[in-house]
C-alpha cells in the first residue's frame, strides 16, 4: 500500500492527462503523435520523458515555462528538491 494514500496529487489526474511539455509539442516531428507525455515526480515535479525538461509544481500550479524546465533537465529525478525552491 502507498505511503501516500492520504495525500491528495497537487494536480487532478483530468488535467495531468491534458497537460504537454511546450518543448516537445514544438518539437513534434521528434516525438511522435503524442508528445509531451508529464509523469508525476514526488508528488511536486512533471517530467517529460520526451524532453527531459522538469517542471515545478508550486502552490499546486505547475510552472509549465520552457525556461523553468531547462533548469532542472540535468538534475536527475531522485535529487529533485521537495518541495521546489520558490522561483
Amino acid at each position: 500500500m502507498s505511503e501516500q494514500v492520504n495525500e491528495a496529487p497537487p494536480i487532478s489526474p483530468e488535467l495531468l492527462e491534458i497537460l504537454r511539455c511546450p518543448l516537445a509539442v514544438q518539437e513534434k516531428e521528434k516525438y511522435g503523435d503524442d508528445p509531451g507525455r508529464l509523469r508525476l515526480v514526488h508528488n511536486t515535479w512533471l517530467v517529460c520523458d520526451d524532453s527531459g525538461l522538469k517542471y515545478p509544481i508550486r502552490d499546486g500550479i505547475p510552472v509549465m515555462l520552457i525556461e523553468e524546465g531547462q533548469k532542472w533537465k540535468d538534475t536527475p529525478e531522485e535529487q529533485l528538491p521537495v518541495p521546489p525552491p520558490p522561483a
